[in-house]
């Protein structure tokens, strides 16, 4: 509690610095944007937002149902709303599968079962990421949307890189038994070392069963391709839909841009953001935001469709993430 108490007042700091960088310059013509938006569009753009939620809640639940057929998709809404608050407040967003592990648990789910099935959707999901990163940065290859921002184009590049990487040893702790035993052994080595294990062997034994059973649901889910198919479906339409949200942004303030380079421009940002030690990834989102967007439009408009983008797909469901949590009787 008391790291999440320091991660979130970190958050508060560093948008607080990034509010006023944004508005020291434009506060009067941003305010006059504000005034003057289409509200019919922001809705428009907020309910793309609600999409997203849903593919991504529908990606999650094809797994859970494929453990228990009864599990009902409310409660994976639900539960993909409260990870969102502690993904916010949390570096790397790592506050989220923790806490989805403990909910999964008081729901009845084995420990090890509720394991599997999160890591099964977090390698879907970087999967859905990294394809969808491969369209865009071939698009730009072929396209040359944003050629003039040289040192942006290598964080993403290695952004991409980091995330194809992440899903590659997430492959690996999945469908690897081999690997997940050793890479046990060589932790459960050092922790007797420093003398935080004392009985080694009743140790690995217990691991070394609960890793099986990890290897076992891993091989479930993949023997269900269709499953599989679906889970990663959904996410890609989830970050499609994600993706379009700031050119919806931007057409309610008045103004239009190309849609494809928009999708591109935006996927570019949540590649730089996978990587951003900061809670909500404050700071580098906002930078590649006003970057690659800033190819398009600029001054107060750019500025608007930061602020008005980063409290649809950010703050806002961080808020009601936290009201769900708080609504639990547990």
């Amino acid at each position: 509690m008391k790291k999440f108490k320091k991660d979130g007042i970190i958050l508060v700091i560093i948008t607080g610095i990034i509010l006023f960088l944004v508005l020291k310059d434009d506060f009067y013509s941003i305010i006059d944007l504000f005034t003057h938006a289409n509200f019919i569009w922001i809705f428009f753009a907020f309910f793309l937002q609600i999409i997203y939620f849903l593919f991504e809640s529908l990606a999650f639940d094809q797994i859970i149902k494929s453990y228990d057929q009864n599990h009902s998709f409310f409660k994976t809404f639900k539960l993909n709303l409260v990870t969102k608050f502690f993904n916010g407040i949390t570096p790397f967003s790592t506050g989220g599968q923790p806490m989805q592990v403990y909910f999964l648990k008081k729901e009845g789910f084995r420990v090890t079962k509720a394991t599997n099935m999160i890591i099964q959707n977090f390698i879907l999901y970087q999967l859905s990421l990294v394809s969808v990163g491969t369209i865009a940065i071939s698009l730009n290859f072929f396209f040359h949307y944003f050629d003039r921002i040289p040192f942006l184009r290598y964080l993403v590049t290695c952004g991409f890189i980091i995330n194809a990487l992440v899903m590659l040893f997430s492959f690996l702790v999945s469908f690897s038994n081999r690997f997940n035993q050793r890479l046990l052994q060589v932790g459960i080595f050092l922790g007797t070392k420093v003398r935080l294990i004392k009985n080694r062997e009743k140790t690995e034994e217990k691991w070394m069963e609960r890793c099986n059973d990890f290897h076992q649901g891993a091989t479930y889910i993949v023997n269900h391709k269709w499953l599989c198919f679906k889970g990663y479906l959904y996410n890609v339409l989830g970050l499609l839909v994600y993706y379009a949200i700031p050119y919806f942004i931007i057409k309610a303030l008045g103004f239009s841009i190309p849609f494809i380079p928009a999708i591109v421009a935006s996927s570019y940002v949540l590649i730089i953001g996978s990587f951003v030690p900061i809670p909500g990834a404050s700071g580098g989102i906002e930078y590649g935001f006003l970057q690659f967007f800033g190819n398009f439009v600029g001054g107060s408009i750019l500025s608007a469709t930061l602020l008005i983008w980063r409290t649809i797909t950010y703050y806002l469901p961080m808020v009601v993430g936290a009201i769900i949590l708080n609504l639990r009787k547990d």
